[in-house]
């Protein structure tokens, strides 16, 4: 699931493609470049340098081919990603080897390797080519120092013209600069990447809420014009019910009416809460406190206990402003939809941390069915519902909670794999209370 949210979606997809693109642009500008140089040094086609270069840059333009089939016919993204980069550093290596191993002026082309592994697998995936490309340059520099393998280009070993601390110092140099490049790009690429879903689910957040702000006037009024006969009904039918014998005919169609007032009563509550939310008995609290409470009380119910297991990655350190009955409304509604969604055994992950433009993340993750997606399209309309006894206010209402503590709410879901919401509150600073 984790793959879900960061590399198996959308996004992924496109950069592999224009990464695919990109080398095969690079293979053409390597042909046409060596047909230049070439023309004017007026050596032969094919001379030994150059024609190997052309070898290679066909070559990426065969696997840039099959690349572009994996990515269309299968969906393991990832291990296109790590194929296609690793791949790409063992090209580099031979461009090095046949334009002069220590003397090449293609070392760069590892930094670019890495660079572009930053953006498709993050700080993880560009540290482990950071070491592959240097165990590898490292290698073909020593065998050609040591003799083992001979220069592709020149009568002279790199023994009879280098010293052996030259070499280390251009390894060691090497291995510094891509490390170093690894681990910047990875940072930059993690930050664009949390922008990026930032961005997304601000944008989509805001869509939703203007959507919602058309109706919340005849909303409010609705419930309230409904509100004074429910009262007026469930008083008069209690009046009635007193002079009517306990168990007879009459007495049980009497509390049927009052069940399903009670019922109405209760929707009409709901819509209340969306239309208008207070949050006047809003406070600082430490909403890990809060998680860990609604967990357990949701999972005394033996049935979830039985098939559904719970995984809490909560930071103690964090604090929001918010109702506590408003957070437990939000945590009970994403749970519960979250084990209606699990078939069987599952997993409901629950993780909480605070970032560092002073938001804090709550991220709810099942492994059940996942929202289809004609279904993910209205999950947050009011009154929608895929459930026979559902009013489709569940969703609807702890959207507008969230919205009205400023915070965000957003999913990601693929059938049969599971669903990944996400919620967005404001941290809350005591100390920049306090200077408000």
């Amino acid at each position: 699931m984790q793959d879900l949210r960061i590399k198996k979606g959308n996004n992924l997809v496109a950069q592999l493609r224009w990464v695919i693109l990109s080398r095969a642009v690079f293979a053409g500008v390597l042909i046409v470049s060596g047909l230049i140089f070439s023309s004017r040094e007026h050596l032969s086609f094919f001379s030994q340098p150059f024609l190997a270069l052309y070898n290679i840059a066909a070559c990426i333009l065969v696997v840039s081919i099959i690349y572009l089939i994996w990515l269309n016919k299968f969906q393991s993204y990832v291990a296109l990603a790590y194929f296609q980069t690793i791949a790409d550093t063992f090209a580099v290596s031979t461009i090095i080897f046949v334009t002069g191993s220590y003397d090449s002026i293609f070392t760069f082309l590892y930094l670019v390797v890495i660079i572009y592994t930053s953006m498709l697998l993050l700080q993880k995936g560009s540290l482990i080519i950071a070491a592959i490309a240097c165990i590898q340059y490292g290698i073909l520099i020593e065998l050609e120092y040591y003799e083992i393998i001979k220069p592709f280009s020149g009568d002279f070993y790199l023994s009879v013209t280098m010293d052996e601390t030259q070499i280390v110092y251009r390894i060691i140099l090497l291995i510094l600069a891509c490390f170093a490049v690894a681990f910047l790009s990875g940072i930059l690429a993690l930050q664009l990447k949390g922008a990026r879903q930032e961005l997304k689910i601000a944008q989509e957040h805001l869509k939703r809420v203007e959507k919602m702000a058309a109706m919340d006037e005849m909303i409010s009024g609705i419930a309230h014009e409904i509100k004074n006969p429910l009262a007026s009904l469930s008083g008069s039918i209690q009046l009635l019910q007193e002079d009517v014998a306990a168990g007879s005919y009459e007495d049980k169609l009497m509390q049927i009416i009052l069940r399903e007032t009670s019922r109405l009563k209760n929707i009409v509550n709901d819509i209340s809460v969306f239309a208008k939310p207070k949050i006047d008995n809003a406070c600082p609290l430490n909403p890990a406190e809060i998680i860990e409470e609604v967990v357990e009380l949701f999972s005394k119910d033996s049935e979830l206990n039985r098939k559904i297991k719970f995984s809490l990655k909560l930071n103690a350190d964090t604090c929001i402003f918010i109702d506590p009955a408003h957070l437990k409304q939000i945590l009970w509604n994403l749970l519960n939809n979250a084990a209606q969604a699990i078939k069987g055994k599952g997993v409901i992950r629950i993780n909480l941390k605070p970032l560092k433009n002073n938001r804090v993340y709550l991220v709810v993750e099942d492994t059940g069915t996942g929202i289809p997606q004609e279904t993910a399209r209205h999950i947050f309309d009011p009154f929608y519902t895929t459930k026979p006894d559902g009013t489709g206010l569940g969703l609807s209402i702890i959207h507008r909670l969230i919205d009205a503590y400023s915070g965000m709410i957003d999913f990601e879901s693929q059938p049969g794999r599971g669903t990944v919401f996400t919620v967005i509150f404001n941290e809350y600073s005591l100390k920049s209370h306090k200077k408000s």
